[in-house]
């Protein structure tokens, strides 16, 4: 027997990755950017890192260069207060979302006075949350996991002295598996699928001098078809409670637009800013249904979120630069369309960090991120999905700790 089920909402993948940004995008993928709390990270293509954020910087990345980098989360997320109907009061959990690694790199080639490629491999999504299986939410959701892998060839054109145009083919790889308890420890259902699928980017870079600079990037959306099973099974033993089911779902990653500007005030002192859209809204609703009949819809609704960021730089000496930066980033899960899988809430960026001249051809850069999230309360009678009523408070915060390496041969 196959089933179909269609999510039209990326949200019911995962579950609280928002402590790092809105819904679960990762802009962990530029250890310097973060310094500056990614404020003007699409225009600042200070080196190869900056790549992922506009394509059209590499024409600033001379002969060929590489560079290295990852950055480690540390989230920190805690479920209080837990009530359901029926089922009473319970527990705290007080490790809903898990650390990770997200790794970066990027290669790039000038072929001649204006022509440059380049190659970068990203991870702009994911996160593992798991919830304990006897949790009196588990028919809501018990563990969310998402990973991805984007390869993005580009190529980036010099048009002027002062105008660069970029473009890219995103191919992702995408993984998911999603699980649940409709007899909370007792019987867990899981969802696993995977595909590959692809997007696009553009962006331009323009100089107006050698101390300013705006930069404007658009990343499409990708249309991911998913295959994979759902199978249940008893959490004593592990042993099937039904025949494994096949099963194709549609998952969309969100298309992003971003504008950055960067300017040196003087030999010593930069400063920054960005602004974000991320259009989150394509996510409404989560439809499934099977051949027998079935048909099931859970309402989401999230909305486009904005990010703001400010950020400045000081050049200590010829070797170290020091980075300080603020951000602002929206949540995309309101009050009434919030779960245990996404309670989102609003967040401020702390963020600095050091780049350390080596030699002509080696740098390097560390950064370090503290998130705090506003308080999510979550009442899941407001989402109208049917499920036994859950209400709970979380508090988040996460740190991020960023490393790259920078070479030019």
């Amino acid at each position: 027997m196959k089933k179909l089920l269609t999510f039209t909402a990326l949200s019911t993948i995962l579950a609280a990755a928002q402590v790092q940004a809105a819904g679960f995008h990762l802009r962990e993928q530029s250890a310097a950017a973060q310094g500056n709390a990614y404020a003007g990270a699409t225009a600042g293509a200070e080196n190869l890192s900056y790549a992922y954020f506009n394509a059209a910087g590499i024409t600033r990345q001379k002969g060929t260069n590489i560079n290295l980098g990852g950055t480690y989360i540390a989230p920190r997320a805690r479920a209080k207060n837990i009530s359901a109907t029926p089922g009473g009061r319970g527990e705290n959990v007080d490790n809903v979302v898990h650390a990770a690694v997200a790794p970066n790199m990027a290669v790039s080639h000038q072929l001649n006075e204006k022509a440059y490629i380049a190659l970068a491999l990203n991870v702009p999504f994911g996160m593992i949350t798991k919830y304990d299986e006897a949790w009196v939410g588990g028919q809501h959701g018990v563990t969310s996991k998402l990973t991805t892998v984007t390869a993005t060839p580009m190529i980036a054109y010099k048009v002027t002295d002062n105008l660069s145009l970029g473009a890219g083919l995103a191919v992702q790889y995408l993984k998911a598996r999603l699980t649940s308890s409709p007899r909370p420890g007792a019987i867990n259902s899981s969802v696993e699928g995977k595909a590959v699928d692809w997007g696009w980017q553009a962006s331009a870079l323009y100089e107006f001098n050698d101390a300013t600079r705006i930069g404007m990037s658009y990343r499409s959306k990708i249309m991911h078809k998913l295959k994979g099973k759902q199978k249940v099974r008893l959490v004593s033993n592990g042993s099937s409670v039904m025949p494994d089911l096949d099963i194709y779902a549609h998952l969309n990653m969100p298309a992003m637009m971003s504008f950055g500007i960067y300017h040196d005030i003087n030999e010593k002192w930069s400063v920054m800013a960005e602004y974000q859209r991320v259009f989150w809204s394509s996510f409404r609703d989560l439809h499934i249904k099977d051949y027998a009949g079935t048909d099931r819809l859970t309402k989401e609704k999230w909305r486009d979120t904005n990010f703001y960021a400010l950020g400045a730089s000081y050049k200590i000496d010829n070797q170290w630069k020091w980075r300080l930066g603020l951000a602002y980033d929206q949540a995309a899960a309101r009050l009434q369309h919030r779960t245990p899988r996404i309670p989102d809430s609003d967040r401020l960026w702390y963020s600095t960090g050091l780049n350390y001249q080596y030699n002509e051809k080696l740098s390097f850069d560390v950064a370090y991120t503290y998130i705090y999230a506003h308080k999510a309360h979550l009442d899941t009678s407001l989402t109208g999905n049917g499920a036994p009523r859950v209400k709970a408070d979380y508090t988040n915060s996460v740190q991020l700790f960023g490393f790259s390496l920078n070479y030019k041969f």
